[in-house]
């Protein structure tokens, strides 16, 4: 996912998406764990997206649209 379409979302979208994103980790790398995946790179996708998502939540709360407590919540 590019940083110019998370910029888009709503924070409440991001929280959702961000949200999903660690729960298909979580799966990936218990699948890995059993059976190694044909395409162990996604592991990796999965978990730069989930940092950009963060990043976005972190700079939302810094230019002060929100405290960072809601941001995360």
């Amino acid at each position: 996912m590019e940083q110019k379409v998370i910029r888009e979302m709503t924070t409440g979208e991001i929280r959702e998406r961000l949200d999903e994103e660690k729960r298909q980790l979580i799966k990936l790398r218990l699948n890995h764990a059993v059976s190694p995946l044909e395409n162990p790179n996604k592991i990796k996708a999965f978990r730069r997206t989930i940092a950009r998502l963060e990043t976005e939540l972190r700079q939302r709360a810094l230019r002060g649209e929100e405290t960072y407590q809601q941001v995360i919540q």
